[in-house]
């Protein structure tokens, strides 16, 4: 068990936490959840012991042992992929490296093997004999096949060594987990891999994400940092989200008997209980569940953006018609003589490990890039708002405040209805006139959005637009786009994101396109569509 008692640490004059005591208990895994800036990361440091608070203590039960997910990729460039997993367990390592030393040894005295018979006592009671076969089965499990175990780390590629860092922090079974945004740079099968192994997980898990669905899947419990203090909520993502909405319906609602809140309550968590999983975490968080009394639920302090897409006018029959396009990016063909037919109302996910294909095919349907061969043309009526994935052309070297960047795309340009638009996306007040040049990327993901919001398009092209959104943004967007009744073009890692969005399913192949009109769900769990996948790449 992992608990804080009384920790406090501040910047300058600024408090990030303020005498927080917490308690992580084994067998569950918690969310740690929070606004961008919250400290989410910061308190994995402090409880790793990375970081010191100004004041108070964490406390891990003796003989406890915390696994950490590793942020700097660079830091064993020197070592074998199979030994850096290893070094995950120090003290096992340690026994390793010092038991190969002594039988290394020319002159091996007696008082060494009484050395080495210590040192094989404990290296079996940590199960050393099978390590190198747990070591290599997590890496083929995280997508490192058995060709690259032997290779030094700084031999591998940024994704495949941030895959290798996750398998060391699950390596030997540790007693604490702490994982800082570990679905990052993964596909869908690692993910699902890596949702699987932590649902059978029997110790403590705490975990960073801004991945929803791996929230929803994995959590028994949401920890939100909000005002320098950590409340901690029975549940996932998705019900700490909706019971903090019912919650704030329940107190705007005064008038309302307490016996009608508590049916509500009742049956709010009976919906959530019903739970297709049959792991450990789903049996265990339905049992928590249960027990959630009125007084347990309380409102959020979060703050939402107000994301809301609304057409000017109404799209005709003909949308987009893609005949034969073809496009080369430095000399590598990644569009080859595409067809597609997008009819009104189609909310396409454009999926699949490459993203390439998907980027260059919205870059050339909005004339940012020229088609090798093929055309595509538009219908008459249809307007296209665009969210691009490299924005940075839009804010570079712009010495404009916000209340001027935005007034560029706004047909009424009049400062209130500008500043009002900017408060809706939570820029309020001075931030309002802060320079669009300076901004974090999660803020020009948010004025991106109201630029699009503005325009007022019938279709709505977006190449993943929940990158550097905090988890509040992206629900807002995912709401918003969900509630959206004109026709969308889209790619997302989020799984919930495509899955709550997407009614049909478009992967370009190195061998062809595969499109289904189907949710993603169906599509992932499709074995027709998986034989299929597997001849196109292969």
């Amino acid at each position: 068990m992992i608990s804080t008692n009384g920790i406090s640490l501040r910047y300058g004059k600024r408090p990030l936490f303020e005498d927080v005591n917490i308690k992580f208990t084994p067998g569950n895994c918690y969310g740690l959840i929070g606004a961008n800036g919250a400290g989410k990361s910061t308190f994995l440091k402090i409880l790793s012991g990375e970081i010191e608070p100004n004041s108070g203590e964490v406390h891990v039960t003796p003989g406890e042992r915390i696994a950490v997910l590793k942020q700097n990729h660079f830091e064993f460039d020197e070592s074998e992929v199979l030994k850096t997993v290893m070094m995950g367990h120090k003290r096992l390592f340690e026994i390793m490296e010092e038991k190969n030393a002594l039988y290394m040894k020319p002159d091996f005295s007696e008082e060494d093997g009484i050395r080495a018979s210590e040192l094989e006592g404990e290296f079996e009671l940590l199960n050393g004999w099978v390590a190198e076969a747990e070591a290599a089965e997590l890496l083929i499990g995280l997508g490192i096949g058995t060709e690259h175990h032997s290779k030094l780390m700084k031999d591998l590629d940024g994704s495949q060594k941030i895959r290798v860092l996750l398998a060391q922090a699950l390596f030997g079974n540790p007693h604490i987990l702490l994982l800082d945004e570990p679905t990052n740079h993964l596909d869908i099968e690692t993910i699902r891999w890596l949702e699987n192994f932590l649902l059978n997980y029997e110790n403590t898990v705490i975990v960073v994400s801004h991945d929803r669905h791996f929230l929803n899947t994995v959590c028994t419990h949401i920890a939100d940092i909000d005002f320098g203090k950590i409340q901690v909520y029975v549940g996932n993502y998705d019900f700490w989200y909706e019971s903090s909405q019912l919650a704030l319906k329940l107190m705007r609602e005064q008038n309302k008997k307490k016996e009608e809140k508590v049916k509500e309550l009742e049956s709010f968590i009976q919906r959530f209980s019903a739970n297709k999983s049959k792991s450990k975490q789903a049996t265990s968080r339905k049992k928590l569940l249960d027990k959630i009394t009125l007084d347990d639920i309380k409102p959020s302090n979060r703050k939402y953006p107000f994301i809301n897409f609304k057409p000017e006018r109404e799209a005709g029959k003909n949308i987009l018609l893609i005949e034969g396009l073809s496009k080369a990016v430095e000399g590598e063909k990644v569009i080859d003589n595409l067809y597609l037919t997008i009819n009104k109302g189609d909310k396409i996910a454009f999926v699949g490990p490459n993203e390439l294909p998907k980027t260059t095919l919205f870059q050339v349907l909005m004339g940012e890039l020229e088609a090798d061969g093929g055309q595509y043309s538009w219908g008459v009526t249809t307007t296209q708002a665009y969210f691009p994935k490299d924005n940075s052309a839009y804010f570079e070297g712009s010495n404009l405040t916000l209340v001027d960047w935005l007034r560029q795309y706004s047909k009424d340009q009049d400062e209130t209805f500008i500043r009002g638009f900017l408060g809706r996306m939570l820029f309020s007040g001075d931030e309002a006139l802060k320079k669009a040049s300076v901004l974090s990327g999660g803020e020009k993901v948010r004025c991106m959005l109201s630029k699009m919001m503005l325009t007022g398009g019938n279709v709505l092209i977006l190449d993943e637009p929940t990158n550097h959104l905090d988890l509040e943004s992206i629900t807002a967007l995912n709401n918003g786009l969900t509630d959206y009744d004109g026709t969308m073009l889209f790619t997302s890692h989020d799984h919930q994101f495509v899955q709550t969005i997407a009614n049909r399913i478009i992967e370009i192949t190195p061998k062809g396109i595969i499109d289904k009109q189907m949710s993603y769900d169906e599509y992932l769990e499709s074995p027709e569509i998986q034989r299929l996948r597997e001849e196109l790449y292969n």
